[in-house]
This record gives structure tokens, sequence and C-alpha cells, in this order.
């Protein structure tokens, strides 16, 4: 018998969204025990939605989207777990194929698959061009495709090494620090198709978030000093705090951080970026905007 999954769909006031999420995730082929836990965080529960297989919940731990995860995790007792984002989709065929590619990976904690981006009408795939992705590789690169929205995880496993991190400031990269303590133990197995379609958008609760953005990198840098050790990693972050300071009007900080990006790797593309925005030749919003056109983020 394939292994029972309870999928975890954290929520704030997105109703229709949430809706349109939960109804792809009932709709996967899976010869298993399949359900799906809503928790609402800092808003009421909506108990229209629950039902033979969908729980609805309050988060009862940190508020914000990390406590409303393990407040999911912790209220299913499947053999694996998963999560899908109230703004994104599954698309057909997804658990079926990660359950398998688990099934032959015994001893990993964590599987993630590639992403669809749907921005302003545009679909635009991300792959991770690999199916095992190491810690090191996750310290070198973010990988967008490695996305909370993908995760299938051994629910045990993933206890064991925490949970989400409900200390990240605004949890912002939680489903990053995941992956990567995750791959200290074993590395992630992927499943290199476009499984999951991810919403993009400037109206997104991160998309204008960067003083607190700021902080969780700092963060980051704090908990993985492999990251300021590896030239790529490190100037791809400083160049990403030079951003977010100079986004906020932190003009100074932002010239600190495009300085440090520039030593660790001189060919760090975000700098300029950062320097317009610092400079006010161009706004953040309308950087993100141009970026996100193509499918990039900063």
């Amino acid at each position: 018998m394939p292994p029972s999954v309870g999928v975890v769909l954290p929520t704030h006031n997105r109703p229709e969204l949430l809706r349109r999420a939960l109804e792809s995730v009932l709709a996967q082929e899976y010869e298993g025990e399949l359900r799906a836990v809503v928790v609402f965080d800092r808003a009421e529960p909506d108990a229209s939605l629950a039902g033979d297989r969908v729980e609805v919940i309050a988060n009862t731990r940190e508020p914000g989207l990390a406590g409303a995860r393990n407040s999911g995790i912790l209220a299913l007792d499947t053999d694996l777990v998963a999560f899908c984002d109230d703004d994104d989709r599954w698309l057909p065929g997804k658990l079926a194929a990660q359950a398998k590619a688990l099934e032959g990976e015994p001893d990993a904690v964590l599987c993630s698959a590639g992403i669809l981006i749907d921005f302003d009408g545009r679909e635009l795939p991300r792959l991770a061009g690999t199916g095992s992705v190491t810690y090191d590789a996750l310290i070198r690169d973010r990988m967008m495709s490695v996305h909370s929205s993908t995760y299938v995880a051994r629910r045990e496993p993933l206890i064991e090494i925490g949970m989400v991190d409900e200390t990240i400031p605004g949890s912002q990269g939680e489903d990053w620090d995941l992956a990567l303590r995750a791959a200290r133990r074993h590395p992630v197995v992927n499943v290199d198709e476009p499984y999951v379609r991810v919403l993009w958008g400037l109206s997104s609760y991160y998309a204008q978030a960067w003083e607190t953005k700021v902080a969780a990198l700092e963060w980051f840098l704090e908990h993985y000093p492999e990251i300021g050790a590896e030239p790529g990693a490190a100037g791809r972050v400083y160049g990403q705090l030079a951003f977010g300071c100079a986004t906020v009007g932190r003009r100074r900080d932002a010239l600190r951080w495009s300085a440090r990006a520039l030593r660790a790797n001189p060919a760090e593309r975000r700098v300029p970026f950062a320097l317009a925005v610092a400079s006010g030749v161009v706004s953040g919003k309308r950087v993100l905007l141009a970026l996100h056109t193509r499918g990039r983020g900063i």
C-alpha cells in the first residue's frame, strides 16, 4: 500500500485562491490515503471547507507561515507530509511521482519538484536540472524550483530535524532553511518536472516586505556561515541585502552591502540594480516588476 499523505495548506485571508489550491490537491490521482489540513493563520477558520478528506484548524503556534505549517504537521499522523501554499496549485501527477521518487531513496527526508511560474498570464518553467540536491548545492544556489509548494517529506524525520523554524524573521526563506537542514541528513530528492504552478506578483504578501527580508537574510548569514565562505553565495546574499536596503531607503547600508557583494564576487549582477535604486534612478518595485516579467527574482 502506498504511504499515506497529509497536505498542509496555510492561509491568511485569501479564500478564492485557497479553494483553488485545495481543489488541486484533492484532484491528485493517488492510490494511497490522501487528506489535507487547512491552517488559518491570524484569521477565523472557514468550517465550510471541512469534509471527509479535509480538516480545518487554526494556527496554534507562532503567528506566521512557519507556525502555521508546524500546526498542520502536528495535526497529521500520515507517513508523508506535503505543503501547498494557498496561492499555488498542484498539477496532475505530482504526488504520485514524488512518492515514487521518495520510495527509491529510503534515507531521504525531503522531495522537491520543478515549478511553473505564473506571472501576469505568462508561464515560465523553472527546473533544478538534477534529480538530487545536496547541501552544498543549496548553499551555492537558492534554487528557485526547490520551493515549499513542491515539498513532500517523511513526517517522522521531518519532526526529528525540527520541522519549520519559527524564529526566522517573517518566516522569510523558511523553505530554504528546511531544505538545507534536510539536505544535511540526505540530499533532497528532486523530480525535475514542473508539477506546481506558482503564482507570482507584486501583490504577494512578501513582495514588498523588504525590511523583513533584510532581517531574514541576516539571520541566514548568522546561522549558515558557509554562505559567507562561498564567493557566489556570499555575492548573491550580500547583493540581495544591498537591494533590500536600497528599496527601504537605507542608502548607506545599501552601499556597504554592495561593496561586500563585489568583493565576494566582482560579477555579482544584483549590485547594479541595488545601486540604481539607492541613487533614485529607479524604484525597487519597478526593478522587481521587470525581473518577474522574465521569471526572475532579485
